[in-house]
């Protein structure tokens, strides 16, 4: 077994972490964590619970709010802003989840790229095509 797998009920989680049950459906609703699922139960491993327990230092004891840490998240992944050790880091699904992200991002941004030079281009050929057409000096009658 390991740190991945998921054992803990939530009860038996929210003890662990010395939380009410309803705290860590909080979590969850906001988006911050995501427990295993078999039917409608949750279950948690020992990388969500020290996740959760990072998350509550981050909280209570640094004083950042929920959409403070949704807002940290998205511009850097969680190994980063709670310096996990390796050992945990590596298996985690955080991080191979983190891959596909920033790969779509990057295909996004590339996309968002060609849709501005596009604009542009269109932009420019309707602002010549909305000027009046003007004949050099030389050949104006006079």
């Amino acid at each position: 077994m390991t740190d991945q797998t998921p054992v803990y009920s939530i009860g038996v989680a929210a003890q662990i972490l010395n939380v009410h049950p309803r705290t860590l459906r909080i979590y969850e609703d906001e988006g911050l964590i995501k427990p295993a699922r078999k039917g409608n139960r949750r279950y948690f491993s020992q990388n969500d619970v020290v996740w959760i327990d990072c998350l509550r230092k981050m909280i209570h004891d640094e004083g950042i709010s929920i959409p403070g840490i949704k807002k940290l998240l998205r511009y850097a992944p969680c190994w980063e802003i709670t310096d996990c050790p390796k050992e945990v880091c590596e298996p985690c699904t955080a991080k191979v989840d983190q891959v596909v992200p920033s790969k779509l991002r990057v295909a996004g941004d590339k996309v968002a790229e060609q849709k501005a030079w596009e604009q542009e281009a269109a932009e420019r050929k309707q602002a010549l095509a909305d000027q009046p057409e003007t004949q050099p000096a030389s050949k104006q009658k006079l």
